[in-house]
């Protein structure tokens, strides 16, 4: 005795757009089949997109007017122009004026931090940044597993020549939801013990940037190095954070899910860092009766993990705080599989690593992915609804 409003939305749809051209498939294929097959042309792939207005020209303004000078003024309407930028990455001065841009947003992002939250992060580490709703699928706490492995693999070996990083997070959870309320109270648990290591040397920070909004969400998209975007492919509709910060100079980091796919496209294999299984394959394990308990025994580096976590390492006043997080994982079936694409996803935080050693190499991906960006505009977005889905005449345009 419920009404199914997915059902009823569909049957009272002129048109029902997937986002992502991923979840637009999966719509089609799987939990809308037998609506797909009653009316095929009801469903359609527009892929969203974020105002380039609010989320470069205003919120970045060296990096606009870095554009400005080197593609000219005319891509805030229409944003393909930024493809001009893409030969510049070749070009030396070019790039050193791109690194100026991003360290001087760093340093704004590092005094806010600051402010906000007390704690004094390097604008020269590298900042990884995961801004989004907290759920678990978008897998907050994957990147948790990784900042406790890296912690972990710092203090058995600190004469290493470690890549500093800053791990950011930011979002807010629903005020019901007890696991993503855990989340967030572990990443501060994680950081209050990480961030006072001192065998650490400053090298690795965690933070979490309170009362997340847009106003919040303007300084940190132009200061991210990193994006994660890690959602169990199959999940995530389409995002917008990964088109703001890519479109801001930061590399991705993620599944084969949702816009990452798109993004992908645009920019190159090559300048993004695509971990974990895809969505057939994540579909596959389960099918084929997935043992997350399989994957802990087999990689003691995994069980290090959560066993520091579930045993209280980072909750020594209440040692089973984490608990029901771990079991979650170990015996609640890890239905986001973040065990399954633990290994993949630590072997592309080594690449990422690996890459911002080399600053001209790095400043070139992101350069490019900044080039990449043109087709995630809004502009481009409404001008196809008006096409596709209200047959409206698109003239004068710069989409049309």
């Amino acid at each position: 005795r419920r009404v199914r409003m997915a059902h009823l939305s569909i049957v009272g749809s002129h048109k029902v757009n997937g986002v992502s051209a991923l979840h637009s498939q999966l719509l089609v294929e799987t939990i809308f089949a037998d609506f797909a097959a009653l009316w095929p042309e009801r469903f359609i792939n527009v892929t969203t997109g974020v105002t380039p207005r609010r989320w470069l020209a205003q919120s970045n303004r060296g990096l606009s007017a870095l554009l400005d000078r080197h593609v000219g003024p005319q891509w805030r309407l229409q944003l393909d122009r930024l493809s001009a930028l893409r030969p510049l990455a070749d070009n030396e001065a070019v790039r050193a004026e791109f690194r100026a841009v991003k360290r001087a947003n760093k340093v704004r992002l590092a005094e806010m931090v600051a402010q906000a939250t007390g704690i004094t992060i390097d604008p020269d580490s590298l900042f990884d940044v995961q801004v989004k709703r907290i759920h678990e699928y978008k897998r907050q706490l994957l990147n948790v597993l990784h900042v406790v492995a890296r912690y972990q693999a710092m203090l058995a070996a600190p004469d290493e020549d470690w890549v500093p990083r800053t791990v950011l997070f930011a979002g807010k959870a629903a005020s019901s939801y007890v696991a993503a309320k855990s989340i967030i109270r572990l990443i501060h648990d994680v950081g209050a013990v990480v961030n006072h290591d001192p065998r650490l040397r400053g090298r690795l920070k965690v933070v979490f940037v309170p009362n997340y909004g847009v106003s919040v969400a303007e300084v940190v998209m132009p200061g991210a190095d990193l994006s994660e975007q890690i959602s169990t492919a199959g999940t995530e509709a389409s995002g917008t954070g990964n088109m703001k910060l890519a479109m801001n100079g930061a590399l991705t980091i993620g599944t084969d899910d949702g816009a990452n796919i798109e993004i992908r496209q645009q920019v190159g294999d090559e300048n993004i860092f695509i971990f974990g299984l895809s969505t057939a394959e994540v579909a596959a394990r389960k099918a084929a009766g997935y043992q997350p308990m399989a994957l802990v025994d087999a990689d003691p580096r995994l069980k290090l993990v959560l066993d520091a976590i579930g045993g209280g390492a980072f909750s020594p006043e209440e040692p089973g705080r984490y608990r029901a997080l771990i079991d979650s994982l170990l015996w609640g079936g890890d239905p986001y599989m973040l065990l399954a694409d633990f290994d993949s996803y630590l072997a592309a935080q080594a690449r990422v690593d690996a890459l911002y050693r080399d600053p001209q190499a790095w400043s070139r991906r992101a350069m490019i992915n900044v080039a990449g960006m043109g087709m995630f505009s809004t502009d481009r977005t409404i001008a196809e609804y008006a096409r596709t889905v209200w047959r409206l005449p698109v003239t004068g345009a710069a989409y049309a």
